[in-house]
């Protein structure tokens, strides 16, 4: 059985610590259908959080779900290779074409070398090429377009005054945004206002004599009704509680005690006087609308000038239910109300509508709007061939390749940009939903989550910084930063969570003595603690002995209290202790010096050199071993891609990621630090002096002995 080959000849290189395929021509972007999956750097990347143009990743996910995964990719190196005469073009990443780039003896080519050529007639533009910036703005290309295919149309539409007036009156009831940027009319739009004016033309012929008993001024009738209903009912009301109970009439009656409480101006108290009864209760249960309580003079008085009720003779209960029965028609023709929305245009310009109706005419133009849909989407299509042209090479570069991450001059599309803390900055900084550091911790790298957040922007994100370099000892959970974005924005920035690993060989080398050192400084804090806190106490028994003695005695008595808190025997055995641990220090002094004493200077160094390297040395081991494996792809992984391939950051390239601040040799400024250098030197000299001086010494002391 043969084995099966690649029909493509691919070039590869080794980039990141692993074998990757080149893409150096159009003939490589147009055959990336043939390449292996297993060999793609990237699988899936998101198409939100990432330096990179928004609608060319907008462009490439095809299926739109928020994912750009190989096939897509695919799709669209075919699309764009076979649209584009010349496939080696996309290597320049330009924002414009030439009209004859486009490969017209491909259908869709021609159709979109149309449509371009028509985009420069709309914008008035004489030029063999077309750009970026001349597709930006539908509004300018379809501005003075009579039709564009959004099934839209606006008074431009029109062929005449009138149907271009029908199109703004319908326009200002319900309308959309036309591609032009105008506002204009669907056929729901159409359909949906003329059904209203002909609901509204039916209902207002329903409204019968019958309907208003009071004319014109019915509406006004039945709201002057309204605003006393309430307060009627009540009087009646109180007129059958006396009728029913003659005592009660004091109770139903005006509460004089509350007028009379009424302090200051009485006409600052109407609500307070409306309150009280529409007028005065009697058992007859008849209401005289001419003395009626002044709060309700004016709302009465309405009623009368609008209905008559109450004009010749006081009103029963009968005749105030008979004229609200007299509205019940007019309530239940407004409940039947149609075609609210076309109210206002009044009902002879409804009546003129439906009687010129043009409803199949505006339908029509519709329709014509829509028959350059496909003419006015490859208008569209071409701003997507000039981006993809512009940005498609590049894309590849970080998701096939991953390339721009190892070029120095490039950044990579998910570098968000540069965080500065601790003296420090690293360019390797990824926007996250949030710490993983159970997932970066896979990554062997030194990783700070960091919140970011802008006032001034409104903005807040999360981002993964990676530290290359450089010490780590002054960085903790709640430390503040700056983040500044591709854009040069600033961000406060707070450090949320760590995951820890090693930085660099040097940091290891050191790591086990800051440790001890940490170890050590924590236990004399912890003993200096405890002991201070038991030295306070015993100050503080002293003292109040001390002072309640000299209360109940005399002073004598208060000396003997305050002497006998100090216990000899006490100090007695600290001092003994701190001979014994001088005895001791002196006997490791003593064997060390005849060990020394056997051996020459510069063996004694290298048995200094072998005893740190022993200390140090399984600590540098594991730092060297995670430094050659530290991987980008579980930071990406982390953020919602699927990386293929190991993305290494070895110590070399992980140093261009993280650059260290570097300060001026004071010497060389500041004539007060040369002085103070130059002493420094002494001291150190003359220590070096005493040292080998105390060797030779104690070597002739050990010989003696």
């Amino acid at each position: 059985m043969k084995k099966k080959t690649e029909t493509y000849p691919w070039k590869f290189s080794s980039v990141g610590g692993t074998v990757r395929v080149k893409i150096t021509c159009g003939e490589d972007i147009r055959n990336l259908y043939q390449l292996d999956r297993k060999m793609w750097t990237v699988l899936s990347c998101p198409t939100e959080g990432l330096e990179f143009d928004t609608k060319a990743l907008q462009m490439i996910d095809i299926d739109k779900d928020g994912r750009i995964r190989v096939d897509e990719v695919i799709k669209t190196s075919q699309w764009l290779t076979r649209i584009i005469k010349d496939a080696d073009i996309l290597l320049n990443e330009a924002d414009a074409l030439k009209l004859e780039d486009f490969n017209v003896d491909d259908p869709d080519g021609a159709r979109l070398q149309a449509s371009a050529r028509q985009i420069l007639k709309n914008l008035g533009l004489e030029k063999d090429e077309i750009a970026l910036e001349d597709t930006a703005d539908n509004v300018k290309i379809f501005a003075d377009t009579q039709f564009n295919g959004d099934g839209i149309i606006t008074p431009s539409s029109a062929s005449d005054e009138t149907t271009a007036k029908l199109i703004e009156t319908i326009a200002s009831i319900a309308s959309a945004v036309d591609r032009s940027g105008a506002a204009g009319i669907t056929a729901e739009h159409i359909e949906a206002f003329y059904t209203a004016c002909a609901d509204f033309e039916a209902w207002q012929a329903a409204a019968t004599k019958e309907v208003f008993p009071f004319g014109d001024k019915t509406a006004d009738a039945l709201a002057a009704v309204e605003a006393i209903q309430n307060k009627v009912a009540d009087f009646f009301m109180r007129c059958k509680l006396i009728g029913f109970e003659a005592g009660l009439a004091g109770a139903v009656d005006v509460n004089v005690d509350k007028i009379a409480g009424i302090d200051g101006n009485l006409a600052d108290a109407a609500d307070l006087i409306a309150q009280q009864p529409l007028a005065k209760p009697n058992p007859q249960g008849l209401l005289d609308l001419k003395a009626v309580n002044p709060a309700w003079k004016a709302a009465v008085e309405a009623v009368t000038s609008l209905t008559g009720l109450g004009a010749k003779k006081p009103v029963t209960e009968a005749d105030w239910e008979g004229l609200l029965a007299a509205f019940a028609p007019y309530i239940t023709w407004l409940a039947a109300k149609k075609g609210a929305e076309v109210e206002g245009l009044g009902l002879d310009a409804v009546k003129a509508i439906l009687k010129e109706d043009k409803k199949a005419a505006l339908l029509e133009l519709v329709e014509k709007d829509k028959a350059e849909e496909a003419n006015a989407l490859s208008i569209e299509e071409v701003d997507k061939v000039l981006r993809l042209n512009k940005y498609f090479f590049r894309f590849l570069n970080n998701y096939v390749v991953l390339a721009d991450f190892y070029d120095k001059d490039r950044k990579a599309m998910f570098q968000a940009g540069t965080l500065f803390i601790d003296q420090r900055s690293t360019q390797l900084c990824v926007k996250v939903a949030g710490p993983a550091p159970e997932i970066s911790s896979l990554s062997g790298m030194f990783i700070l989550y960091c919140a970011c957040t802008s006032e001034k922007l409104g903005k807040s994100f999360n981002i993964a910084a990676v530290l290359t370099d450089g010490d780590v000892d002054g960085l903790r959970e709640g430390k503040n930063a700056v983040f500044y974005d591709r854009d040069g924005n600033d961000y406060t920035a707070k450090v949320v969570a760590i995951v820890d690993n090693p930085v660099s060989i040097r940091q290891a080398f050191w790591s086990p003595y800051k440790k001890v050192a940490r170890m050590i400084s924590d236990k004399i804090d912890k003993s200096a603690a405890e002991k201070n806190e038991k030295s306070m106490a015993g100050l503080t028994s002293a003292t109040e002995t001390a002072t309640s003695t000299k209360l109940e005695g005399d002073g004598k008595e208060a000396a003997t209290a305050i002497t006998s808190s100090f216990d000899i025997a006490k100090f007695a055995g600290i001092f003994a202790a701190i001979g014994m641990a001088i005895g001791f220090i002196g006997e490791f002094l003593v064997k060390l010096v005849e060990g020394a004493a056997s051996l020459k200077f510069w063996q004694l160094l290298l048995v200094i050199v072998g005893i740190m390297l022993l200390i140090s040395g399984p600590s540098m081991f594991i730092a060297w071993r995670k430094l050659r494996k530290r991987d980008l792809g579980p930071i990406l992984n982390a953020n919602g891609w699927a990386i293929n391939a190991k993305s290494l950051v070895n110590v070399r390239f992980g140093k261009t990621l993280t650059s260290l601040a570097k300060f001026p040799k004071l010497t060389a400024v500041d004539r007060e630090a040369r002085s103070k250098r130059v002493r420094h030197w002494i001291i150190f000299i003359l220590a070096l002096l005493f040292i080998a001086a105390g060797f030779v010494i104690g070597t002739g002391i050990v010989k003696i002995w």
